[in-house]
């Protein structure tokens, strides 16, 4: 993967990005705007930074079939209105079996997305600078995002390896555990009190590193309040 270097404005990026997704939610305007146009609701529009801080993007987990199907991702933002999306995918359906499996759908995954915006003309957003400086130039931004760490699987490097491949957002937890538990899943019984040891391990690095966590799915949130010290998304 091409080694990009850590962004000396990560905790900006963090906390900008994270109140930003709290603050922009205006997907009923946008629908009402492509439904039925309106000359107020496009300044609105027009004149708003608008984030979706969760948007899925279907790609292929096998090798062979990268990159997937076509996605006009350039169009269908441009249609919404909004100015960047935290672009994300998951990994843990079907249900990981296998030690390595994670890792491998999470590079496919990846893959899919580089050709993805390689196709539309686009890049991802590596800080705040890039993404004011595209809104500025009337340009889509794109920022990384996974849901759940599963990738991972005990290996605390790989959030280095992702984060210079672009990743920038990460939700810790998704529907199932992975192969080396991260914590408590909102679909199974707690057994670990919220965050396992290498849960908090993933938490500290993504601060270090300026990776900002999205607290997506789990028990509860105290875990991550007592193991975070930059600004989540909730």
């Amino acid at each position: 993967m091409k080694k990009l270097p850590i962004q000396h404005s990560r905790r900006e990026f963090i906390t900008s990005v994270s109140g930003a997704g709290a603050a922009m939610m205006i997907t009923p305007f946008l629908a009402l705007a492509a439904d039925k146009p309106d000359t107020k609701v496009a300044k609105i529009v027009a004149e708003t930074m608008g984030i979706d801080t969760h948007n899925h993007i279907d790609v292929p987990f096998a090798a062979a079939e990268v990159p997937g199907p076509d996605v006009d991702l350039a169009g269908e933002m441009k249609r919404s209105g909004l100015s960047a999306i935290c672009m994300t995918f998951s990994v843990d359906r079907p249900e990981l079996r296998n030690p390595g499996d994670g890792y491998e759908r999470f590079k496919n995954g990846l893959a899919s997305m580089d050709k993805i915006l390689e196709k539309n003309g686009l890049k991802r957003a590596l800080n705040m600078h890039d993404v004011r400086d595209a809104y500025k130039k009337h340009q889509p931004a794109i920022i990384q995002s996974v849901a759940g760490g599963h990738f991972l699987e005990g290996k605390i490097e790989r959030l280095q390896e992702a984060y210079s491949h672009g990743l920038r957002h990460l939700g810790l937890l998704h529907d199932n555990d992975a192969i080396v538990p991260l914590g408590d899943v909102s679909t199974n019984p707690v057994r670990w009190d919220g965050l396992t040891a290498f849960g908090a391990d993933v938490i500290r690095e993504c601060n270090r590193l300026g990776i900002l966590i999205d607290w997506h799915l789990p028990t509860s949130g105290g875990w991550l309040l007592r193991s975070n010290w930059q600004p989540v998304q909730l």
